[in-house]
């Protein structure tokens, strides 16, 4: 197993994707090449099948090969900070993928086959440009957080209800008026929602069916931290019910 970390970053110029790390094909499981300066990804990546983790944070990248859909044992995927404007279909072929942050970068939209990401726990597309959430994220049926603060997202589909293993959702910093009506009582393990800088109202929020239950156990998430003697910042317990 091969667990590769390399910083190429020290010059002010665009960096080249490293061959040494291509020719290491099947015995990378791990590579971190956060804040290198990288512009491109190659299409040679697809060598590395059994790579578990691909973390390429802090570059200047914009776009990402097709046949990324060939790394099928890809577990985590970190993009965070680059120039990405469009993410290709073939992503939805991760079917292992387990982690996919994308925050800061230039999206304007999801691909619908994201849906195809079954064992998605975590979604972070937060601070891009979104205006919606694909209806085909309904299909991610292991999420448990999902994070786009920071987009300029109108409304939820209506599918996110189909989310039952949700716990948190965040979507600060959005033009938000509505969520769907049943989403408090269709996703039972809900107990975290942030709604900062949108224009819904509180009192929407509190006449939604299941609220009360979604109250309760947030209260409980919360009485549980604090009997645990955890410590908590004032962010902290704002949590729950943001807006």
């Amino acid at each position: 197993m091969v667990v590769l970390g390399l910083n190429l970053g020290s010059l002010m110029m665009k960096q080249s994707f490293p061959d040494e790390v291509l020719e290491l094909d099947r015995s990378v499981r791990t590579l971190d090449l956060t804040n290198n300066k990288l512009a491109d990804i190659p299409e040679e990546i697809s060598k590395l099948i059994n790579m578990q983790r691909l973390i390429l944070a802090d570059n200047l990248i914009e776009h990402l090969p097709r046949n990324m859909g060939k790394l099928q044992s890809l577990k985590l995927i970190n993009l965070d900070q680059n120039r990405v404007s469009i993410l290709p279909d073939e992503l939805g072929q991760l079917v292992k993928l387990e982690r996919l942050s994308i925050s800061g970068n230039c999206l304007t939209t999801l691909p619908e086959t994201i849906g195809s990401l079954r064992n998605l726990l975590l979604l972070n597309v937060s601070n891009n440009q979104l205006q919606f959430l694909p209806e085909s994220i309904g299909s991610c049926f292991s999420l448990e957080e999902l994070q786009a603060n920071g987009n300029f997202i109108e409304e939820l589909p209506s599918s996110v209800c189909n989310l039952v293993h949700l716990k948190s959702l965040c979507l600060d910093h959005n033009k938000v008026k509505q969520i769907p009506p049943s989403l408090l009582k269709a996703c039972k393990t809900l107990q975290n929602i942030s709604l900062h800088d949108n224009p819904i109202s509180m009192d929407q929020f509190q006449s939604m069916e299941g609220f009360q239950e979604f109250e309760a156990r947030r209260k409980k998430k919360f009485d549980k931290l604090i009997d645990s003697n955890v410590m908590i910042g004032s962010k902290g317990l704002d949590e729950g019910v943001d807006l």
